[in-house]
């Protein structure tokens, strides 16, 4: 067998690529580093014969390409996976290996070969149709006219819950991410919290989210159990976590 490993141009890796897409069909969190040119592509291939690919890009520094956060290999190839990733840690020199723990292949990777997994991130999935409802509370598009508030954490959303004559809440989802997933996010107004305006939000954005043709999606830090149990409560699940760990010495 004669397996090498390769840097290469983006565009090579691409048919792969829409290989590892449509088998992991969820939200991949860093989809859009290729575009934005923030990556380092690798080649994998056996007896001469394409078999899967390796992507690069910073952990912490957009500038270094020190943390390897894909890795795809074909379903026949994948008995060779441990000896392929060892070649593409040897190739590309990182550090590290940040993963989702959804994506099953890289998470095996990440087990073998780094030191320990640590996460501070939770990924959520659309999961059930929420019923929520707060007599008074309109949820629209935003308009030039509103009057909105400061926002501490997001930006001010394409949408808006209304309450009184106030605009209490706003969110919107991103659209960089792999087709056809969006990012949900929202904000409320710091007096109006805990009375559920945060939760009617996200499922309200759900709802906007399949009607622009997209399937919702979204994260928040581990740490900030206040957004999890909002996201939770709109109506999606925990599909998974952001895992991150150092490749051990030996493979350094």
């Amino acid at each position: 067998m004669d397996l090498k490993v390769e840097k290469v141009n983006l565009k090579e890796i691409l048919p792969l690529r829409e290989l590892f897409l449509k088998e992991n069909n969820f939200q991949v969190r860093y989809d859009a580093c290729h575009r934005r040119g923030w990556t380092d592509s690798y080649l994998i291939t056996i007896d001469g014969a394409d078999a899967g690919y390796g992507s690069v890009k910073g952990k912490d520094d957009l500038s270094l390409r020190d943390t390897i956060f894909e890795f795809y290999l074909t379903p026949k190839n994948r008995k060779y996976s441990n000896t392929a990733f060892e070649m593409l840690i040897n190739a590309s020199g990182v550090k590290y290996i940040e993963c989702q723990s959804n994506e099953h292949l890289l998470s095996s990777m990440l087990f073998e070969f780094s030191n320990s997994a640590s996460s501070d991130v939770v990924l959520f999935e659309d999961d059930q149709f929420a019923f929520l409802n707060i007599p008074g509370a309109t949820f629209r598009k935003k308009t030039t006219g509103d009057k909105s508030f400061e926002h501490k954490s997001e930006p001010d959303g394409d949408y808006v819950i209304e309450a009184d004559g106030e605009i209490v809440a706003t969110g919107g989802f991103l659209l960089h991410y792999n087709m056809p997933f969006a990012d949900l996010y929202m904000e409320v107004r710091e007096d109006q919290r805990q009375k559920g305006y945060g939760s009617l939000m996200i499922q309200e954005l759900r709802k906007a989210c399949f009607d622009a043709g997209r399937v919702p999606a979204a994260r928040c830090n581990i740490t900030n159990k206040a957004s999890k149990a909002t996201l939770l409560k709109g109506g999606l699940r925990i599909t998974g976590y952001m895992l991150t760990g150092e490749i051990k010495t030996p493979y350094l």
